[in-house]
């Protein structure tokens, strides 16, 4: 029997996918439910696993866009796993084991192309003295490498000192996920009236309490007590305060949210991934931390799904983690706002009328200036800040233990 494999849909609003990779080659034979094949769609990443067990005989290639429901691929389910042999899973497998941990696609450099050389015809040397231009870089198109008038006329002069070095280009197409990111920035520039406003917090308090504590709570919760939880429940109470940060435009409507649903943007192995914390505002410091080390893991692992990064109300990104120390960071549409968190460093401050080292972070609130006013925007990051800084009164209500359910 012959089974036509046709593209599930991945989601709502999906018409079409793309053939990223075929994990296994055309005539092998593949166990059911074996990941044959990575599909990127406009949102993510997935996996398309075999409906069933037999030869298979592929009907796409990579790089292929397939309409959903189209058939990619045959399996002949009557063919017989050869005796003797291992499937394409385990070779697979194995192979994977012992090559080296597999990176993420890079571009690689071509070589840089030799040019022939050749003597100059007269009119082709007057060209290149005139012109400053260096004879032996120069592809020569005539008769055993002779350069003509055209080539000189046509050759690009050097614009540095040449350096023997290579030069070489490559060429990759971008993945349907990368250019819908690229599009949505693109969007988000064009359609919306954004500005960013910035502030720094004093990470201390934060500092001691991960001090104080991180041990006890990861023995406990068996996750890390991180920033992220401390900046999400901020973010919550500053939502609360300021709703119109936590509103977005619809037409010539705004539409505005009582429950917080907060993207988190994260740096995945098929580029830039933003899951979702649902309902962020009825979660604990425990929480926020076991959701976003399961929604990380799922992102590092290329296991997201479309549902779950979809329909955030407000987006924090950590471009510290890379290192930044200052950036605008740009809102992710239809969301209004986001959140950027950038590096800590050990800067002097003026406290109570003395120079003092802390641990100090800049951050920065990219808004639509459309709906959200000057007053909402500045407020919010203070309320953001004020947090930050005062997280046992602010967060926690006084009660350390109680909050990180110690």
């Amino acid at each position: 029997m012959i089974l036509e494999m046709k593209v599930p849909s991945p989601g709502e609003s999906i018409t079409e996918v793309e053939i990223a990779e075929w994990l296994v080659q055309d005539g092998d034979y593949v166990e059911k439910d074996q990941a044959i094949a990575e599909v990127d769609s406009d949102k993510a990443t997935l996996e398309l696993p075999a409906e069933a067990s037999g030869t298979i005989t592929l009907k796409a290639e990579e790089g292929d866009a397939v309409a959903v429901g189209q058939v990619v691929c045959l399996i002949d389910t009557s063919a017989e796993k050869p005796e003797g042999s291992e499937s394409a899973a385990s070779v697979k497998e194995e192979k994977k084991e012992e090559a080296p941990k597999k990176e993420e696609a890079k571009p690689v450099a071509t070589e840089s192309k030799t040019y022939a050389t050749g003597t100059p015809s007269p009119a082709a040397k007057k060209i290149i003295e005139e012109r400053g231009l260096d004879a032996s870089t120069i592809s020569g198109t005539g008769k055993d490498g002779r350069i003509t008038k055209d080539d000189a006329v046509n050759a690009v002069p050097s614009m540095g000192t040449p350096t023997g070095g290579n030069r070489g280009t490559s060429r990759s197409k971008m993945s349907m996920l990368r250019r819908k990111v690229a599009e949505r920035l693109v969007e988000a520039k064009n359609t919306t009236a954004m500005l960013t406003t910035f502030n720094e917090v004093n990470m201390t308090p934060i500092f001691e309490l991960r001090k104080q504590y991180k041990e006890e709570f990861k023995a406990k919760h068996g996750v890390g007590l991180g920033f992220m939880s401390f900046f999400t429940l901020a973010v919550v109470r500053a939502l609360q305060e300021y709703p119109a940060v936590n509103s977005m435009i619809d037409g010539k409507e705004m539409i505005s949210y009582d429950f917080v649903d907060v993207s988190i943007a994260v740096s995945g192995p098929k580029g830039l991934m933003v899951p979702v914390i649902r309902n962020a505002e009825n979660l604990t410091f425990r929480g926020v931390e076991a959701e976003v080390k399961r929604l990380a893991l799922r992102a590092r692992d290329g296991q997201i799904t479309v549902d779950e990064m979809t329909g955030g109300t407000f987006t924090i990104s950590n471009g510290g983690v890379f290192g930044s120390m200052l950036s605008t960071p740009i809102i992710n549409p239809p969301q209004s706002g986001i959140l950027g968190m950038h590096n800590i460093i050990q800067r002097p401050i003026a406290v109570d009328g003395k120079v003092e080292i802390h641990p100090m972070m800049y951050v920065a609130l990219s808004y639509d200036h459309r709906i959200i006013d000057g007053r909402e925007s500045v407020g919010f990051l203070v309320a953001v800040k004020e947090a930050l800084e005062n997280p046992t009164e602010l967060l926690m209500n006084n009660d350390v233990k109680k909050a990180l359910e110690l």
